[in-house]
């Protein structure tokens, strides 16, 4: 097995991380992988790594991309003024799933979040996926709150 790496996305890697995104029972409805919205896809990558508070990752095996996720570091009054990390859009390629990439994936940004010096680490998953509640309880995390959300 070849070696597993971390860096930060490049514009070149958006159509994969897309198609990683898309490819999911929950995610599919939201994401499009058609050429009309690639330009909104750009624009977003382009803010997100623009701002120095962001950070979307890629896990690559063979210089082949194998896995992404979304760290945000968001700042606040809270727990004496502490620096949070929050995980989103954990996801690993298909044909590269339940081969305990997912576990090297978090606990790789949850080390990120020590080094920047976050106190906290959460995340959110949808309450339907059972698997992943699962897969982040034996990471140490725990369920400590009800979330909301409302589309606009």
């Amino acid at each position: 097995m070849a070696e597993i790496a971390f860096r930060r996305a490049e514009k070149a890697d958006v159509a994969t991380i897309v198609t990683m995104l898309a490819d999911d029972m929950l995610a599919s409805s939201r994401e499009d992988t058609s050429g009309p919205l690639a330009e909104a896809y750009r624009k977003a990558f382009e803010a997100v790594d623009a701002d120095p508070n962001q950070l979307l990752a890629v896990m690559t095996e063979a210089g082949r991309v194998i896995g992404t996720l979304q760290l945000t570091f968001i700042a606040g009054l809270s727990r004496k003024g502490a620096l949070r990390g929050q995980i989103e859009a954990v996801r690993v390629i298909r044909d590269r799933q339940s081969a305990g990439l997912g576990r090297k994936m978090v606990e790789w940004a949850v080390d990120q979040c020590r080094k920047r010096g976050c106190v906290i680490v959460q995340l959110t998953t949808d309450s339907s996926r059972h698997d992943a509640h699962r897969f982040y309880e034996r990471l140490g995390f725990k369920q400590t709150h009800l979330g909301y959300k409302i589309d606009l």
